[in-house]
């Protein structure tokens, strides 16, 4: 996960949440514009997610992410795409 937010905010979201995955503190935004997410038009990044094959090449993009069904979306979208269960 990738967040504009700044390390501290992002530590405090991790622990109130349980997040136990790591998670990239982007606070100057340059992996947010490296990926589009944010642009000199959509100055706020834009909730994505990136689906990314194990030869590290970007698979599949939703830009259609809600907030409210982002869990059971990333699990249809990783069945969709052939992603074995763990």
């Amino acid at each position: 996960m990738a967040s504009v937010d700044d390390l501290e905010t992002n530590k405090k979201f991790a622990a109130q949440e349980g997040a136990d995955f790591p998670m990239l503190s982007d606070p100057g935004k340059d992996v947010a514009r490296a990926y589009g997410v944010v642009t000199d038009q959509r100055p706020l990044a834009a909730r994505w997610t990136f689906y990314i094959g194990p030869d590290g090449r970007i698979i599949y993009i939703d830009r259609q992410v809600s907030a409210g069904t982002a869990g059971e979306d990333l699990a249809a979208h990783l069945k969709e795409l052939g992603v074995p269960q763990r």
